[in-house]
């Protein structure tokens, strides 16, 4: 799915990932490089390589990184624009990608998820009291 804001085209995934911002498809093997070894060290990502890395973006009809993705086939065999439009959202070709969230009931967001809706944030915001956070983060948490 292909939006336009202020005139910048927005690829948006299936599963609501960003294409647009990943450095995955980008030309640059340097950058894929640095991606590649971001994911392994916060992600534990280990099958990522600079060459099997480099990605299209999922709605192109071109190269796509992740070749196991169950999601992408089958939104693209119903037709549809986002996993968001079909009827058997959230299906388990999801869990794996997207937040917890849409797969619990009332019960199990209150007992197991609401706790870490905020959790982030309000770590960011007590290392930023306490000046131990890096000036981009500071940054970033203020936008």
């Amino acid at each position: 799915m292909n939006l336009k804001t202020g005139g910048a085209e927005k690829m948006i995934g299936y599963c609501g990932y960003n294409c647009y911002l990943c450095p995955a498809r980008s030309d640059d093997p340097a950058i894929r490089q640095k991606l590649v070894e971001g994911w392994r060290k916060l992600y534990g990502h280990q099958n990522y390589t600079v060459d099997n890395v480099k990605c299209d973006g999922c709605p192109s009809n071109g190269e796509v990184a992740d070749k196991e993705c169950k999601a992408r086939p089958c939104a693209k065999e119903k037709g549809i624009k986002s996993c968001a439009y079909c009827g058997d959202f959230p299906c388990d070709k999801l869990r794996h990608l997207i937040n917890p969230i849409f797969y619990a009931t009332e019960e199990e967001y209150n007992l197991c998820i609401r706790q870490f809706e905020d959790g982030k944030n309000n770590l960011i915001k007590i290392l930023i009291e306490r000046g131990r956070t890096p000036p981009w983060l500071v940054q970033h948490s203020k936008a």
